[in-house]
């Protein structure tokens, strides 16, 4: 079978959950079967030939000699696209992964003829927050995710929650739509110990802390999490491994907040605003007493995989697929969401993250089940080969 992936992230361009899940994913596909072969065409410049995988960056973007771009994300999207259907090859199965592929997806299914597959990493409807990284090119991203699952084959969503909202929003039919997870290599994140890893983010080794990872986005809900902590009782450092904002006024936004909350708490928090590379990734969260997540909106949430496997438990918001992967009370605590309430979610969160760290035994207890959790159910060995079965379904 051949098979072909459209993807915007791909190594060493990764700065999301949906390019972590293509990267391990497209790996696991080829290892899982010999006998095919997979063509990944991605934003960038990257290119790679194995046995059966061949990987081609297209990073053409659009020249205007006379003005400035108006719309330049937009437009430089488009251009890419284009480049990518003149790049690929003959597919039976053409896979898509975010909107920045999707109409590339739709016009590589009529001149190649193979079935369109599309990942749910997150829909559109529900990041209204992008109008103000996008401005009215949101609405041009919105038509073509939109166009995309009007005219697809097979959905497939990262949780059941997604899977309902794909129903709702684009009547997609049940039969059409797989519920595969995404996964996490455990053996790659496991449990660490490297203090030294520590000071250089500026971290403090003789002092516990609490860690969140992820962009500068209101989907992340970073300020949220900066509200919290003045209500925080627990003496510990808050480390904010937080970069690739969606816009400027965004970081500027985000900076401001957390300087007046050090001022006026005297809380210490750390903001590391570059991406940390995965050694230290893994030691920052091994490290860690726990992990927040206090998304606002989160089809899975990869991350939350990410810090168990390395054993630490997660005090996470209750949205989305979360609730799929911390189980309440035993891998961590979620927390509800109320877009109406915004101050009493940041009390929620302090108050979450003070029980769990009063009680040492309890966090222990949670880090050890949290790996389990993660060996046993997210492996994407498991993820490839329900991908796999979905492709055969779709293409017989």
């Amino acid at each position: 079978m051949k098979i072909l992936i459209l993807t915007n992230e791909y190594p060493p361009n990764v700065y999301g959950g949906a390019g972590v899940h293509v990267e391990y994913l497209v790996r696991e596909l080829a290892r899982a079967d010999a006998s095919s072969s997979i063509q990944v065409l991605c934003f960038g410049d990257q290119e790679m030939d194995g046995s059966n995988l061949r990987v081609r960056g297209v990073d053409r973007i659009m020249q205007s000699p006379d003005t400035e771009l108006r719309y330049p994300e937009l437009q430089n999207t488009l251009v890419r696209q284009l480049s990518m259907i003149g790049c690929a090859d003959a597919a039976d199965i053409i896979h898509c992964h975010t909107w920045y592929t999707h109409l590339a997806g739709c016009l590589l299914k009529q001149l190649l003829g193979g079935r369109l597959v599309l990942t749910t990493h997150s829909l559109e409807p529900h990041r209204p927050w992008k109008a103000e990284q996008l401005g009215p090119a949101y609405n041009a991203s919105s038509w073509m995710e939109e166009t995309a699952y009007r005219n697809c084959d097979g959905v497939i969503a990262v949780s059941k929650s997604m899977k309902e909202d794909v129903r709702r929003l684009y009547k997609v039919q049940e039969e059409r739509i797989g519920i595969i997870h995404n996964g996490i290599d455990a053996t790659e994140y496991r449990p660490r110990t490297e203090p030294e890893v520590l000071p250089r983010y500026g971290i403090n080794p003789q002092k516990p802390y609490i860690l969140f990872v992820g962009r500068m986005t209101r989907q992340k809900g970073i300020l949220h999490l900066i509200n919290s902590v003045p209500y925080c009782s627990a003496d510990v450092q808050m480390v904010l491994c937080a970069g690739a904002a969606d816009t400027k006024e965004m970081e500027a936004e985000i900076f401001s907040r957390v300087e007046e909350v050090r001022r006026e708490s005297r809380k210490e928090i750390v903001w590391v605003p570059q991406i940390v590379p995965k050694p230290d990734i893994f030691a920052l969260y091994s490290l860690a007493e726990l992990f927040v997540c206090p998304s606002v909106y989160e089809p899975f949430g990869i991350i939350n995989l990410e810090s168990m496997a390395c054993g630490t438990p997660v005090v996470a918001s209750k949205v989305g697929g979360i609730p799929e992967i911390v189980v309440d009370g035993e891998t961590g605590l979620l927390v509800p969401f109320d877009p109406e309430n915004t101050d009493r979610f940041s009390r929620d969160l302090a108050s979450a993250i003070d029980s769990l760290l009063a009680s040492p035994e309890r966090l222990a207890a949670m880090g050890r089940k949290s790996r389990e959790r993660v060996k046993r159910y997210f492996s994407w060995q498991s993820i490839a080969r329900q991908t796999w079965e979905f492709y055969r379904r779709l293409a017989s």
